[in-house]
């Protein structure tokens, strides 16, 4: 299906496990999300880690799957 211009696309990609799609979130300490961020389920979870790092809040410890664990990620938090 062709995209309008100006337009994002349906953000559904193909997985091992069909058709797919990713959110990404940013949650308080109680686990209510306070940002979200979608991607195609083939995007690799380091897109959607970067496109939130602006807009983390500072805190003192963060939880995070692994799917997030790069160097380059653990220096720019």
């Amino acid at each position: 299906m062709a995209v309008k211009k100006g337009r994002r696309g349906r953000l559904i990609g193909r997985t091992k496990g069909g058709m797919n799609t990713k959110l990404h979130a940013v949650c308080d300490s109680q686990g209510r999300p306070i940002d979200l961020f979608v991607t195609a389920g083939q995007v690799s979870d380091y897109i959607g880690g970067q496109a939130m790092l602006s807009g983390l809040p500072k805190v003192k410890w963060l939880l995070g799957d692994r799917g997030y664990d790069a160097d380059w990620f653990r220096e720019a938090l």
